[in-house]
């Protein structure tokens, strides 16, 4: 009985997603509006620094800073050290 109801809804999901597409026009994005001045264009070099190189060595910043910066306690950090069982448990 799952099974039909996941497939139904797949289905449904796919068909809206493919009736959404087909009625969109791209035919109005080459019409250029008034007052419209695009810039140059960015070369492969400068669009993959842009939208890769860039973001990722954000995220390396912002990892080192809260690693460098983190001020919490030896005894909250989860470490094999401090980590107690109980005596007799069952995994």
């Amino acid at each position: 009985m799952d099974k039909k109801n996941a497939l139904r809804a797949g289905a449904l999901a796919a068909g809206t997603t493919l009736m959404m597409l087909l009625m969109t026009s791209p035919a109005l994005a080459l019409t250029r509006d008034d007052g419209d001045d695009p810039g140059p264009g960015l070369s492969v070099i400068e669009t993959l620094g842009l939208f890769v190189v860039a973001p990722i060595a954000l995220f390396v910043v912002i990892a080192g800073l809260v690693m460098v910066l983190d001020r919490s306690k030896e005894e909250h950090r989860v470490t094999t050290r401090n980590i107690k069982t109980k005596a007799g448990a069952k995994a």
